[in-house]
């Protein structure tokens, strides 16, 4: 089983328990070769509320919470997408945190 494999199955696994709502939303990371994606995603209405882009791990996380926090968002459940809880996801995290962001 490759790298791919189990990142996804980890994946599916964590969705299976965790699943957002308008109240409080997902939080779910994508970590590409060039890219760090992070949303806040409605699960019930399958809707994107809020998204971030960018290469610096600190800056999505401050930038997500920002545009959070404009739209009256508070709280979230954090969705690390198979990833491992450190490096960038947690750099993600706590900079979210440190923005304002509960989760």
């Amino acid at each position: 089983m490759n790298k791919v494999t189990q990142r996804d199955r980890k994946r599916k696994k964590i969705r299976s328990i965790i699943s957002g709502t308008s109240l409080r939303p997902r939080l779910s990371v994508f970590k590409s070769n060039k890219a760090i994606y992070v949303q806040l995603i409605d699960d019930d209405k399958a809707v994107t509320l809020v998204a971030a882009t960018g290469k610096d791990a600190s800056k999505v996380g401050a930038e997500i919470a920002k545009k959070a926090l404009a739209k009256k968002i508070e709280k979230a459940v954090f969705d690390r997408g198979g990833y491992i809880y450190a490096g960038k996801v947690k750099i993600i995290a706590e900079s979210a945190r440190k923005a304002g962001l509960k989760f």
